[in-house]
């Protein structure tokens, strides 16, 4: 069974994130070993300039790098990624599992993540050309994870 460790910089507060996080990782369980890392996201002074933007991204992205697995896939989630349809994204969920047993997908913090770490990407993933809280897309990833298992089992929950 593939196991899919999300990696969130930041803390889920409100509880309908974390329910909506919990029914989630229910209906994958009977699809795949789900894991979520959630690490501290480092505090962002008032107005900050370059310096300390690059700084905090520097710390946050080695603490995301030291909590993956040296066989991991990895997907980071990042604006500049490539956008997938459901069925696509599926079809990639397939096609790793045929070739490894582990997948971290990376959700950066606030600030995004550093192109160093974007270089150690297997690939770089895209939601949209918006921007979202980090607490949705943590949802929208659970939710595209689950419909991409149901589209490869031909379940009727993507219709």
């Amino acid at each position: 069974m593939l196991t899919i460790n999300v990696i969130c910089v930041g803390k889920l507060k409100e509880n309908f994130f974390k329910e909506a996080i919990d029914e989630y990782s229910k209906r994958l369980s009977r699809f795949c070993k789900l894991e979520i890392t959630e690490l501290s996201d480092e505090k962002i002074p008032y107005n900050p300039n370059q310096k300390q933007i690059e700084q905090i991204k520097e710390k946050e992205c080695n603490n995301i790098l030291s909590h993956i697995k040296n066989d991991s896939y990895i997907i980071s989630l990042d604006l500049t990624g490539k956008q997938l349809s459901s069925e696509e994204l599926s079809e990639k969920i397939d096609n790793l599992s045929l070739t490894t047993s582990h997948v971290t997908i990376i959700i950066g913090g606030s600030l995004g993540l550093t192109n160093n770490l974007l270089a150690k990407s297997n690939y770089v993933l895209s939601f949209s050309k918006m921007t979202f809280p980090h607490q949705l897309i943590r949802i929208f990833l659970l939710e595209q994870i689950y419909r991409a298992f149901k589209i490869s089992n031909g379940e009727t929950y993507h219709k």
